[in-house]
């Protein structure tokens, strides 16, 4: 190897340290979050004086983490289950059929993914709470499939693509009519995609604050959502409690990428380029 090679230029030493010092103050950040979460007392000394694992009980307790978390959990699998109904049948109709609008179509998928959710949450928020489902389960669900069901679209449109349009044709000759040509012909080879899909979409609900602080009620709030109100509501807690909470949820969050990137292969979520025919 060339001495020219190992040389590095002042522009990559730049970029280094900028991704050093962003993951250090990171782990600084998080690692004061976790170790509060479990000291006594933590004022003016480096360390807490002592450890415990008494803040996590009283998380628990203190904010009904057990109806919170079954909350999230019920929120994001009516929000798998519904954005998949909707989006598979979407995504095999525009990675099958060509019609005008068709870019027209996909821009507004795009739109829900590439706006900030607050831009048409608010709006949103105002449309559910005139028609009484905001305040309930029902609108975290209706506000949370606003940018789901796009998802789902746009993820399963490539691997839909994947999928030679012969196979359905040779399905079709020997008799299969649609409703079996896609139970029995496609959805065992969209079941990496269908996976890929629903995998992301509850990682994005159970992450979502916006949609869901804007539709949610006493009774509906998951836990991101329970967590900024924690931090924000009157009354005196203990910091090493919210502490304890957002542990929790980090946690969480930790277990669903992990789960996404063991079963999600990012390449496959690049659409093929289609040769127009002549």
């Amino acid at each position: 190897m060339s001495t020219r090679a190992l040389k590095a230029t002042p522009t990559a030493w730049l970029i280094w340290a900028v991704v050093v010092f962003f993951f250090v103050n990171l782990a600084g950040v998080v690692g004061s979050v976790l170790v509060s979460s479990f000291g006594r007392r933590w004022f003016d000394t480096w360390v807490p004086d002592g450890f415990t694992t008494q803040w996590y009980g009283d998380a628990w307790h203190e904010f009904g983490l057990l109806q919170v978390i079954s909350v999230t959990l019920i929120a994001s699998g009516l929000v798998v289950v519904l954005s998949v109904l909707v989006g598979a049948p979407a995504a095999y109709v525009l990675a099958r059929q060509n019609f005008p609008g068709k870019r027209l179509v996909y821009l507004t998928f795009l739109l829900p993914i590439l706006m900030p959710p607050i831009t048409y949450g608010i709006p949103l928020a105002t449309v559910l709470y005139k028609f009484g489902f905001a305040g309930h389960l029902s609108g975290v669900v209706l506000a949370n499939l606003v940018p789901s069901v796009p998802f789902v679209i746009l993820t399963m449109t490539p691997f839909i693509e994947q999928v030679d349009p012969k196979i359905e044709s040779a399905a079709r000759m020997l008799g299969a009519n649609t409703r079996a040509v896609f139970l029995r012909i496609l959805a065992p080879l969209l079941v990496p995609g269908l996976l890929a899909s629903a995998i992301l979409v509850l990682v994005r609900t159970v992450g979502m604050f916006e949609l869901t602080f804007l539709t949610a009620g006493p009774d509906s709030q998951t836990l991101v959502v329970a967590l900024y109100y924690s931090m924000s509501a009157a009354g005196i807690r203990a910091q090493q409690s919210v502490d304890a909470m957002a542990v929790m949820y980090t946690a969480m969050m930790l277990v669903l990428l992990v789960v996404a990137l063991r079963f999600v292969n990012p390449t496959q979520l690049v659409a093929r380029v289609k040769e127009e025919p002549e």
